[in-house]
């Protein structure tokens, strides 16, 4: 996959995913759930254990419209050896150009973390597919209402605190997609087994974002 098509992909399905567990024996599992639920963005943060393994065996398990990204990435080395394994987008909480250059000259799209508008314009002058507005948790979406209009051409995807009752509201703000882990992943649920209750929290998300269109 092109990093071209990487970005249209995330910018027509509007979720990533964003997948933090302390245990990696039920990943493959925790993400197939996700997938069942209608979602197809699925970013691996290196804060999994072996989060670089995981991410080569998905990428081989899983079907071809799923797409794989490394997320919380800091520096170059592991950028690529997050590529290596099959990432087709790294995200970043921070703002490094560095970052931006090593992965497009992967063809693999980029998303530094940013907060200020001076550090999103930043971001966008050194060619990053997306700016990560993080943390979102203590934002309101007419944030990024008020970043776009004089930054319209920025492409902001928040993350952190997004669930499916605010979702859209983000979306209809003008963020070109939204990143969600936490409302995505029930903890007792996955500790007693119960995979069903992530597919049935991956659908909500789902159609509250389909309604948002």
């Amino acid at each position: 996959m092109s990093r071209a098509a990487t970005v249209a992909h995330i910018e027509r399905d509007r979720i990533i995913a964003i997948l933090r567990l302390k245990d990696p024996a039920i990943a493959v599992t925790v993400i197939e759930a996700l997938v069942a639920g209608g979602l197809t963005l699925i970013e691996i943060t290196m804060s999994v254990p072996n989060a670089i393994g995981l991410i080569a065996d998905i990428s081989r398990r899983l079907p071809s419209d799923v797409v794989v990204g490394a997320g919380t990435i800091l520096d170059v080395d592991t950028a690529s050896r997050a590529i290596d394994a099959g990432a087709r987008f790294v995200v970043s909480p921070v703002c490094r150009s560095a970052l931006v250059a090593a992965c497009h000259k992967r063809e693999v799209a980029m998303m530094p973390g940013c907060y200020s508008p001076t550090e999103i314009l930043a971001a966008s002058d050194a060619g990053a597919d997306f700016v990560k507005l993080f943390p979102a948790r203590s934002l309101a979406p007419s944030y990024i209402r008020d970043v776009r209009e004089p930054l319209p051409h920025v492409k902001v995807i928040p993350t952190g605190g997004i669930t499916a009752d605010n979702a859209a509201d983000w979306l209809r703000a003008g963020a070109s997609a939204v990143g969600v882990g936490g409302a995505l992943l029930d903890r007792a649920a996955m500790a007693a087994g119960r995979f069903e209750v992530l597919t049935a929290a991956a659908a909500r998300l789902r159609s509250a974002v389909e309604r948002a269109r």
